[in-house]
């Protein structure tokens, strides 16, 4: 096997080569033989992972090691090569296919994947009501939207929110963008709506913990918890769990990380994760459940990109 000096390989990695030493010091690169004060690289050994860059320093926590993991699997697809941007655009619209279709199932939508697929082309599915196939639309409007406002780094507000929900409910334009005036249930579930008074300043108040959150919570548990309290709050009479993915998704893309498709076979567990935080106070369950879906969809992306 051939080697590499400390300086060769600071120079193949455009790293300094005090790095490298401490690299080698720390075990963090694999092959290393120690030849007194020197250091012996295999020559194909990949650039090790700077962990120093890893965005969220998480000390503690139940899911320290899987939200490291997830923060780990980031940085490394970062310092990977780009994507030209026809790769990009196939991903995106097969990724925004998907999160359509699933997104609307879970509420009812009864498009199959493929006539999800043929009405975002602009056709028309016979027997298929209208509101089915202006769910889909306004739900594609909706991902576009959250797309580009993500590029804004800010922090999430009503106004946000109140433009998610009229695209998603752009079939119902006297409910549109607007809080509900009426009290509700949620057939079957342990959460309680709120009462129609108090959606504003609850609202207010889940907007400035989420900011608060930013300070103690990783950003995955940060967004978790955002779902689950604004489902509970359910502020719209419909389109609340669509525009809550939605959301959930623009906070995910604001913080580096994928956008994620919950899916709709997978939609006792997710609504098991609501009631396991409304009947026992606890978000583990809705937690796991969007880091195991980040986790995956990184896979998938440091897959397709090594190659």
């Amino acid at each position: 096997m051939e080697y590499l000096t400390v300086t060769q390989a600071a120079e193949k990695w455009n790293v300094s080569t005090r790095r490298v030493r401490l690299l080698c010091a720390n075990g963090e690169i694999e092959g290393v033989i120690r030849k007194g004060n020197l250091y012996m690289i295999p020559c194909d050994t990949e650039k090790p992972l700077d962990k120093r860059k890893l965005p969220h320093k998480r000390k503690h926590g139940k899911f320290a090691s899987l939200l490291t993991s997830i923060d780990i699997k980031k940085v490394k697809l970062d310092s990977m090569r780009p994507l030209t941007a026809g790769e990009i655009k196939r991903l995106r619209n097969d990724f925004m296919v998907n999160f359509t279709y699933n997104s609307n199932a879970i509420e009812g939508n009864t498009l199959t994947l493929k006539e999800t697929a043929m009405v975002l082309e602009g056709m028309t599915i016979d027997k298929k009501p209208l509101k089915d196939h202006l769910e889909a639309v306004g739900h594609r409007d909706a991902f576009q939207y959250i797309e580009d406002i993500a590029q804004n780094k800010v922090r999430l507000k009503d106004t946000e929110i109140r433009a998610i929900h009229s695209l998603v409910l752009m079939d119902r334009p006297d409910d549109k963008g607007v809080y509900r005036r009426i009290p509700v249930t949620i057939t079957g579930a342990y959460a309680v709506p709120v009462q129609p008074y108090l959606i504003e300043p609850k609202m207010t108040d889940l907007l400035t913990r989420n900011e608060e959150r930013k300070k103690t919570m990783h950003p995955i548990e940060r967004i978790a918890r955002f779902h689950l309290e604004f489902e509970g709050i359910h502020p719209f009479i419909d389109g609340n769990g669509r525009t809550g993915r939605l959301i959930l998704n623009l906070e995910l893309i604001r913080n580096g990380y994928p956008a994620i498709n919950v899916k709709f076979t997978d939609r006792k567990r997710y609504y098991d994760a609501f009631d396991a935080f409304y009947r026992d106070r606890k978000a583990d369950d809705m937690v796991l459940l969007i880091a195991e879906y980040v986790g995956e969809q990184l896979d998938r992306y440091l897959e397709i990109v090594k190659f």
